[in-house]
């Protein structure tokens, strides 16, 4: 399959993404334009503390009008490495420092309309050592055994994309949290 590229204008500009249509010749010749949210990419941390807690925030999220439980995560710097950012966000959003980080890997979140590419890394080792939060965070922190959190997938609990999807690449990585 063929797609061509042929341009794309900058419509709106945010904090965090701007938006841009872009226009694309279709492998059949036909032009058509897409909406596209471009995203500098983010992490999204597995923090697990030395009792086999992974620790979660809940916070609240305006797409889906509630509080949300959620992995803590971050939008990378422009020009940031991936572990630098998960470890800044890690002690941001739970106060606690990781001794080490693991990549477990990375997905989009949605080709169909945006660039934003997740880094999924596993934290071990988590000691008290907090960072000023965002001034736009409001967050609460907590600590939950895995197989809690695994029963919580099952029955609907966790909602949030990022964090099912962090969490079913943790399962294909189970050697490091022994």
């Amino acid at each position: 399959m063929d797609f061509d590229l042929l341009g794309s204008e900058e419509i709106y500009r945010g904090r965090a993404f701007k938006v841009e249509q872009v226009q694309a010749r279709l492998p059949n010749g036909q032009v058509r334009q897409f909406d596209l949210v471009r995203h500098p990419g983010a992490v999204v941390i597995i923090p697990i503390d030395n009792e086999g807690r992974i620790w979660f925030v809940r916070q609240y999220r305006v797409g889906a009008g509630q509080v949300m439980l959620e992995l803590p995560a971050g939008t990378l710097e422009p020009g940031e490495d991936p572990e630098v950012c998960a470890a800044r966000e890690v002690r941001e959003e739970t106060g606690m420092a990781a001794a080490s980080l693991h990549k477990l890997g990375g997905f989009y979140m949605a080709p169909g309309y945006t660039s934003e590419y997740l880094h999924i890394f596993l934290a071990n080792g988590l000691t008290p050592k907090p960072l000023q939060a965002d001034a736009d965070e409001f967050l609460q922190t907590t600590a939950l055994p895995v197989d809690n959190v695994y029963g919580m997938v099952a029955r609907g609990e966790i909602i949030d994309g990022k964090t099912l999807a962090s969490l079913l690449l943790m399962q294909q990585h189970r050697e490091p949290l022994e």
